[in-house]
């Protein structure tokens, strides 16, 4: 395949219907893949979290700062989706290459292509494990009826986290640059703020 073949540029991830993306990630295509699936799961979190925080009332401390943070954290990491297709499109580009006559060109391009390509599950990884926070904020001071959805929220939020950890460490191979640190740090962060919404959950 062809890399210009993995991003459809008439085709809109924020735009299409479920079921079609759905499709998609099912399919023999090489993208939408682990990278926009972790995406869209912190956004769905950050808007689980949205909406359990605007039915917390007065029982949230600084409820309209948590609900416009989770709002603004959904925007910016629902197009990551698309971003990860994208940088893949690069990988799979660079590994297209001819072998020879200059093997250290080839790979000194897929490894820069891998590197780059980094950066979108760290910053999927670093929304992710705002949102997890936030939505364990609501689930322990929030309306105690959406406390199950709140608690979704942190959960998939560190779902999300722990798959674009791992995605950086794959991409990063041996390159050690402090990318993957941060990148486990913010796995770490996510999973105590899950456990966080699930004890105080479990605890009712």
């Amino acid at each position: 395949m062809a890399p210009e073949e993995v991003t459809d540029p008439g085709y809109d991830y924020l735009r299409a219907p479920l079921g079609d993306f759905l499709e998609r990630m099912g399919s023999r295509e090489p993208t939408p893949g682990g990278g926009a699936a972790a995406a869209v799961a912190v956004a769905m979190a950050a808007a689980l979290t949205a909406m359990a925080a605007r039915f917390a009332g007065d029982r949230l401390e600084r409820g309209p700062e948590v609900i416009a943070r989770a709002d603004s954290l959904r925007l910016c990491v629902a197009p990551l989706a698309e971003a990860d297709a994208r940088a893949y499109a690069k990988v799979l580009g660079a590994g297209a290459l001819p072998r020879e006559p200059h093997p250290e060109e080839r790979r000194r391009a897929v490894r820069s292509a891998l590197s780059s390509a980094a950066d979108i599950p760290l910053a999927v990884a670093e929304a992710a494990a705002e949102v997890a926070d936030l939505a364990a904020q609501v689930a322990v001071r929030g309306n105690p009826n959406l406390r199950g959805d709140a608690t979704a929220a942190a959960l998939l939020a560190e779902a999300a986290a722990r798959i674009a950890a791992t995605l950086v460490n794959i991409n990063l191979g041996d390159n050690d640059d402090g990318r993957r640190h941060r990148a486990d740090e913010l796995a770490v962060a996510a999973t105590t703020s899950a456990l966080r919404a699930v004890d105080h959950t479990q605890s009712r």
